[in-house]
Parts: C-alpha cells; sequence; structure tokens
C-alpha cells in the first residue's frame, strides 16, 4: 500500500528543489542580474532550461550561490572566489593554497584599511579649513580641492588587489 503523505511531501519537496530564477533571487537575496552574472562569469553552473526556456536551479545552485555571497560579503574578488570553488569541489586536495589566498586576501584589507584613515586623515585636514559657513569665494574647502591650499598629500600605493574584478 502506498503512502499518500509520502508522496505529496516529496512533490514539495522536489518543487522547493526546483525553481525558477525569481524563487532562486528571493530565496537568496540576490539580485536577478547577479545571478545572471555569476553564471556568465562560471562561478555558478548553468541551470537546467525548461520546455519554455525558463531556467530551472536546485539545491546545488542555492548553496553555491549562498557561498559566493557570503564570499563577497568578505569582499573577496571572482578570481579568489573562482579558486575557493575548485577547493571547495575538490574536497581530498590539500587546503595550504586556500589558507595563502585567505592570508593574501587579509593583507589587502589591512592595506585598504590604512589607505582609508590615511583618506580620513585628509578629509579632516581639508574639513579644518572652513571651519564656519562663508561665501562660496572664500570657502577654504573650495580652495583646498583647487590647489590653492597645499594640504597633506600622500603619493598613492601602488594596489596588488584588483578591485575592478568584484
Amino acid at each position: 500500500i502506498e503512502n499518500p503523505v509520502a508522496g505529496v511531501e516529496s512533490t514539495v519537496i522536489e518543487r522547493k528543489l526546483r525553481m525558477k530564477i525569481g524563487e532562486l533571487a528571493r530565496a537568496t537575496l540576490t539580485p536577478l542580474e547577479t545571478i545572471r552574472f555569476y553564471e556568465r562569469e562560471g562561478l555558478l553552473p548553468h541551470a537546467a532550461r525548461t520546455e519554455g526556456n525558463y531556467r530551472i536551479y536546485d539545491q546545488q545552485h542555492v548553496q553555491q550561490l549562498t557561498f559566493i555571497r557570503h564570499c563577497r560579503t568578505l569582499d573577496m574578488a571572482l578570481d579568489e572566489i573562482r579558486t575557493l570553488l575548485c577547493f571547495k569541489a575538490s574536497p581530498q586536495e590539500n587546503c595550504a593554497v586556500v589558507n595563502g589566498l585567505l592570508d593574501d586576501h587579509i593583507g589587502h584589507v589591512a592595506q585598504r584599511i590604512r589607505e582609508l584613515r590615511s583618506l580620513e586623515h585628509q578629509l579632516k585636514l581639508l574639513r579644518h579649513q572652513c571651519l564656519e559657513a562663508n561665501a562660496a569665494a572664500d570657502c577654504g574647502i573650495l580652495k583646498g580641492l583647487s590647489g590653492d591650499l597645499v594640504a597633506e598629500r600622500p603619493a598613492p600605493k601602488s594596489r596588488k588587489h584588483v578591485h575592478g574584478t568584484h
């Protein structure tokens, strides 16, 4: 005798595991274009298509997209995520490269923090050039930005971290 409840449960589970892009977007709080972008970049496997040519995603897509999004919240570049996904797909591999990748990323973050502190300092110096409201012609901030006032400006630092790949 067949269990009618088990059939209903498995249909519900199967339906949850097979979702359209909008459902995947809602489930992972990810914009549709971002999902398509990750597919184009090869970070997210291409979804199967229905007869009507709709993308159909499954639990693997949810897990991988969640992993990618978590990496992005840590400001990891796409190439870094790509490397991590390769190791995630090969659990038998030694994770020394993963450790090195994270160590390098920590270094990039530390460098950016130093740069942001320097930027904050420069902005505060600039702000102190105009402590009260004046006519725009007398504004120390505008003069400072125009180069009329010499402010402490450290030379831009070279960056190893490729910011355009985020």
